[in-house]
């Protein structure tokens, strides 16, 4: 069977989109999904996105990180889907329902309410998430939010000075962490600028991501450092993240559509 994909990417974080709204496909096992992200064997992607039917959204987007494992969000594939799909849409993912809608420049993502619990990222036992009392090497006392995905986040003066290629996985694996999770570093530049390093769970040191841009973001405002906007530097590019006063996440910026193809089912499965 020859199935169509497309190639996308936001800021660099790319991924390859499997279209089956409209034709069903075989279910796809995690050992697949990590073949058709291999770039030595496979297509070579950050993350498979599949489209699908939904009973209570527009359709539904399930993500499958490099490492096969499937995840509840994607901030950049949300905008890159945006444009895919050419018109605005509510999306059902595994993390909550989202709104996304095209611009003129690339797409704005409304992400939903952020979660502070402890329970929410999850985290192995009770803490306050906004100043967390633990640490890894010279990272200390961050903080978590959960958005569609697990996040922990450290403020640093030089976020490359810090070894996030070392550290990253061995805080992604932490016991604390009951899923896993997301490691972000970020620099406070002034109150409408966050410099940011994202160890992505499951993919490894990324170039973007819109769920750390996010998480990153609304703990920096929690705590008093930054606006209620910010403009958050990736080393891909630049997002735009509202936290609205109705508490809802709005992230905007760019993604882009690389090329189209196809492979033959079979080769993967």
């Amino acid at each position: 069977m020859r199935v169509p994909f497309t190639k996308m990417h936001g800021l660099g974080n790319d991924f390859v989109v499997l279209d089956a709204r409209g034709d069903a496909l075989p279910a796809i096992e995690p050992r697949m999904a990590a073949a058709l992200a291999d770039r030595r064997e496979g297509i070579g992607c950050d993350q498979l996105i599949l489209l699908e039917p939904s009973d209570s959204a527009d359709f539904l987007m399930r993500i499958f990180n490099s490492d096969g494992g499937e995840v509840g969000a994607c901030g950049n594939a949300s905008r890159a889907v945006a444009i895919l799909h050419g018109a605005p849409a509510s999306v059902e993912t595994a993390g909550g329902t989202i709104a996304l809608e095209p611009t003129e420049t690339g797409a704005s993502v409304d992400m939903g309410v952020p979660r502070f619990e402890w329970d929410a990222i999850p985290l192995d036992y009770p803490m306050d998430t906004l100043t967390m009392p633990v640490g890894w090497d010279d990272l200390r006392d961050p903080g978590a939010a959960s958005v569609g995905n697990p996040h922990v986040v450290f403020f640093v003066e030089d976020i490359d000075a810090i070894a996030l290629d070392r550290i990253g996985p061995e805080i992604e694996i932490d016991p604390l962490f009951t899923e896993r999770v997301n490691v972000n570093v970020a620099t406070i530049i002034d109150r409408t600028r966050i410099r940011l390093r994202v160890w992505e769970r499951g993919a490894g040191l990324t170039r973007a991501c819109g769920t750390g841009a996010c998480a990153t973001a609304v703990v920096a405002m929690r705590r008093g450092f930054v606006e209620r906007e910010v403009a958050v530097e990736l080393p891909g590019g630049e997002l735009t993240i509202a936290w609205q006063q109705d508490g809802r996440i709005r992230m905007t910026g760019p993604a882009t559509e690389s090329y189209r193809g196809s492979f033959e089912w079979d080769d993967y499965a």
